[in-house]
């Protein structure tokens, strides 16, 4: 499979003009077709912000059992998508896996579980570094440990204040408080993750934990939250499980992000509600308030976690490269 072309990404391709390390990072992306592109936009954003010094090769691939609807079938040809076979054939450094929306109580329900497995799988005996979000990261430790996830009596989402709960060298940059997308009905929790030796780095009061990790054969992280996030997702997301209400195919209103509009903005959003609940109509979406967020979400803060895991990465390849000098010598 090919690597994304450089000149997509051009931060990246400015970089090349210095000298910098070449690591090669494939990214599973799940999303489901409405956060699809945009996801895979995000993450190599992210990645560009927290690796000058670096020249990444991105190579893309998607679960085949994620059914897709005919646009992005069409973005997944034109950017290359790969298949898990693709993957395990890619001589990779490091590896993002997403989740997707899910659908089922059980995870291990979902349609696509099996090749999910099959993935944790070769992470876990064979493959690289890898990161897991959200969906992905309860799936993993399900897989991995049986942690079951547990269902929250609302949705956790918005922005929330996180803080570094363990030293490490991943974290060593962050400076608490720092804030958080997160955007989820389920969580695994700290007693859990401990039990089972997961590792836990941070951690929000009103969130939970965050990024934990777990070192075996290789580093894995595992994020509950969303740092890929822009400054729009959250507000988009809101917009849409809106939408979804006033069609029909969601039985309560959402309630809005946490921390995320402005005072003016929530009355705007707060009145059309009162309305909606009246008049519960799709309709009623032309009317929906043209609110922007407050926050400033173009720079991740944990652009220096991904910074710190790239630098892991590049050792580790370098120190195999030194090893396999030494044992052909």
């Amino acid at each position: 499979m090919n690597a994304v072309p450089h000149d997509l990404f051009p931060m990246q391709r400015r970089a090349a003009t210095r000298d910098v390390r070449r690591v090669r990072i494939g990214l599973v992306n799940n999303m489901p077709d409405t956060a699809l592109e945009s996801t895979e936009r995000q993450f190599i954003a992210l990645l560009g912000n927290a690796a000058p010094g670096f020249l990444i090769d991105w190579q893309l691939f998607s679960l085949a059992a994620v059914v897709r609807n005919g646009a992005s079938r069409r973005h997944l040809a034109s950017r290359g998508y790969g298949s898990l076979r693709n993957l395990r054939d890619a001589q990779l450094d490091g590896l993002i896996v997403t989740g997707t929306e899910p659908l089922e109580p059980d995870l291990r329900h979902e349609p696509y579980w099996p090749e999910l497995a099959s993935l944790f799988d070769w992470i876990e005996n064979d493959g690289p570094s890898a990161i897991f979000s959200c969906l992905a990261t309860h799936a993993a430790v399900l897989h991995f440990d049986g942690i079951e996830r547990r269902r929250l009596p609302t949705k956790r989402f918005g922005l929330f204040d996180h803080g570094v709960a363990a030293p490490h060298k991943l974290t060593a940059l962050l400076t608490s408080p720092f804030r958080i997308a997160h955007s989820r009905w389920n969580e695994v929790t700290p007693d859990d993750l401990s039990e089972a030796g997961y590792e836990i780095l941070t951690y929000a009061p009103r969130a939970g934990v965050d990024l934990f990790i777990r070192r075996r054969r290789n580093l894995m992280l595992f994020l509950q939250g969303h740092p890929e996030y822009d400054a729009g997702t959250l507000g988009r997301e809101y917009r849409r499980d809106v939408r979804r209400f006033l069609a029909g195919t969601m039985s309560a209103y959402p309630n809005l992000p946490d921390g995320y509009f402005s005072p003016e903005a929530t009355a705007q959003l707060e009145l059309f509600r009162e309305h909606a609940l009246v008049a519960r109509n799709e309709a009623l979406m032309d009317e929906f308030p043209d609110v922007i967020a407050s926050p400033d979400r173009r720079h991740s803060p944990m652009a220096t976690v991904f910074r710190a895991w790239l630098h892991e990465i590049a050792q580790a390849d370098e120190r195999s490269t030194r090893t396999a000098a030494t044992v052909s010598a």
